[in-house]
């Protein structure tokens, strides 16, 4: 389905140079962050506490954070969820305190300052835990890209293959890049994101792949910048029908999913932001950097032997 279509090829190609150094200041820029600021890993992976409060009317944060301050809990993040009334407590991993015995303490004096406070959940996750999530996290993003790269390598060829992985990455960089910097919460959920974005790209890379395919079938005596500028015109239209409509929905999810679903909503819509960006202006000028010629993707057709006489 087309709602419209593009009458004239957008050269794309010809911008690769400037694209080329957008790409490449955004990664350096990118692990520059993530090495020197690193991510601000929630308590799904570094241990902890996570309590959730109630209150009657609008929570006091500042109270609360002089509340804990009283008890000597340093480094706690008090920050409100949903509502005005809703707070959510990260407290780091304490020895002298168990889960339960935490959470009480914790309830009693902050009902010493408003009594109209009621806890509504507890959740505690030991250090050794959040350990092997961070290692099995990395794992599984090592995988899924290993697989990526084999699927491209058999569907069309292995130049494909490292032009894919090379683009996922980017955006995989980008998204953690960004939490770097802003220092939000690199959660569980943040981490299905950058899986699901991993997915997400590499499908608008397969569309633009397999159309690429086809035009080195039917356009034999064009450059290679043409084919390519083709094949990303000819899928402009479905591209942004299909990530626009994903991105109106996970704009709602961030605007009204609440504490629970924003950081996994603002990861996605950065990854399909630049998923759509990799998969146009760098996986595809990876191809013409590696050398993609007609040969790689289509056998040439061997010429038939001349009739020798005979009669058939």
């Amino acid at each position: 389905m087309e709602f419209f279509r593009v009458s004239r090829d957008i050269p794309f190609m010809s911008w690769r140079r400037s694209a080329a150094v957008i790409s490449i200041v955004t990664f350096i820029l990118s692990a520059f962050f993530l090495t020197t600021r690193g991510l601000n890993l929630g308590v799904d992976f570094t241990g902890g506490t996570v309590l959730e409060v109630s209150y009657a009317q609008a929570a006091d944060l500042n109270q609360i954070r002089e509340v804990l301050n009283g008890l000597n809990m340093s480094d706690v993040t008090v920050q409100n969820f949903g509502t005005s009334r809703d707070v959510m407590i990260r407290l780091p991993v304490m020895p002298d305190y168990s889960s339960a015995k935490l959470s009480e303490t914790v309830l009693e004096a902050l009902r010493q300052a408003d009594d109209t406070v009621e806890m509504r959940r507890v959740e505690f996750v030991g250090p050794q835990v959040g350990s092997e999530l961070l290692e099995n996290g990395a794992l599984a993003i090592l995988f899924v890209s290993l697989g990526i790269v084999a699927y491209l390598a058999v569907r069309f060829e292995w130049k494909f293959g490292v032009a894919g992985i090379i683009a996922n990455l980017h955006d995989v960089i980008i998204i953690l890049g960004f939490f770097a910097f802003f220092q939000w919460e690199f959660s569980l959920t943040v981490l299905a994101a950058v899986l699901a974005v991993l997915g997400y790209s590499v499908n608008e890379s397969v569309v633009i792949f397999d159309r690429i395919r086809e035009n080195f079938r039917k356009l034999r005596k064009v450059e290679v910048t043409t084919v390519i500028d083709n094949a990303i015109t000819r899928t402009m239209a479905r591209t942004i029908i299909t990530h626009g409509s994903t991105q109106m929905v996970v704009i709602a999810m961030l605007l009204f999913g609440g504490e629970v679903l924003y950081y996994f909503a603002l990861a996605l819509t950065i990854g399909i932001l630049f998923g759509i960006y990799s998969s146009i202006m760098v996986a595809s000028q990876i191809l013409l950097l590696l050398g993609v010629k007609r040969e790689d993707l289509v056998r040439l057709e061997e010429k038939k032997p001349e009739n020798d006489g005979a009669v058939v």
